[in-house]
């Protein structure tokens, strides 16, 4: 399994915009092989700030979520809103042994 961890902080008075655009992305997003969760939140420390926690069932099919043309196209238009480039992090896990 891989973890992802986004976020992104967007100009001011984009954060409506910006959610609407995520939530469709997480939406569609959770309907791909592989998805095991896809879920956006707003920073309560940082209102401006969005974050994306997703599982995928491995890197390959997180890799195809990233050649997926509505993902690129999302990414360029939550780019379009931030302050900065967004970041993403990737964590491979291992599997919990039952116990």
């Amino acid at each position: 399994m891989v973890i992802v961890i986004g976020d992104v902080t967007v100009r001011e008075g984009e954060l409506h915009a910006a959610l609407a655009i995520s939530r469709e992305h997480v939406e569609r997003s959770r309907a791909e092989p592989g998805c095991m969760s896809h879920d956006v939140h707003v920073d309560t420390e940082i209102p401006d700030r969005i974050v994306f926690v997703e599982r995928w069932v491995d890197r390959a099919t997180l890799d195809v979520h990233f050649t997926v043309p509505e993902s690129i196209e999302f990414a360029r238009a939550l780019s379009a809103l931030a302050m900065d480039r967004p970041t993403v992090d990737i964590y491979p896990v291992m599997p919990r042994e039952n116990t």
